[in-house]
């Protein structure tokens, strides 16, 4: 099975933007992950199983270049993320106090909290992801939920 990038557009271009900057903290950046993302399947001579291999695929690509971003020595003169959170709108305060809150978090725990919560992956689905072990990912899920507690419990987070 292989889908049309248009389609794939469609449905998942703003989910794995929110992925890509969730590790990117940059939003060209993560324009640029994710673009050479649909460049890779669409170069992929493969077939798939069903769209959601298709969808745990494209994940899969985001988080690694993502990463690969990281790492860039370039990557360390962009625009700053508090720049870039500055346009984005909110409907309410809480929303904007959460975003800041996942955001400093580290990046493993990022990522799992976007899968899981904003992408409504099961643990066992994001370990195969990003290539972790279940355990991990409850470990990591279980040390984000408690470092946003915390973080938001004592409004270490950015204020209007």
């Amino acid at each position: 099975m292989k889908l049309s990038l248009d389609y794939l557009i469609d449905h998942y271009q703003s989910n794995l933007f929110a992925a890509a900057f969730s590790i990117c903290k940059n939003a060209e950046d993560a324009k640029d992950v994710v673009q050479d993302t649909y460049m890779a399947y669409h170069t992929e001579n493969r077939d798939y199983v069903d769209e959601e291999h298709i969808r745990a695929w494209l994940f899969r690509v985001v988080i690694n270049k993502s990463r690969n971003v990281t790492k860039a020595f370039w990557n360390r003169n962009t625009v700053a993320f508090e720049e870039y959170m500055e346009t984005l709108p909110f409907e309410t305060k809480e929303e904007s106090n959460v975003l800041h809150a996942v955001m400093k978090l580290s990046k493993k725990c990022r990522i799992v909290i976007h899968l899981y919560y904003y992408e409504e992956y099961s643990v066992k689905e994001i370990a195969r992801i990003i290539n972790a072990s279940e355990s991990a990912v409850k470990t990591r899920l279980s040390r984000a939920r408690e470092q946003l507690k915390t973080l938001l419990e004592e409004g270490e987070v950015h204020e209007d």
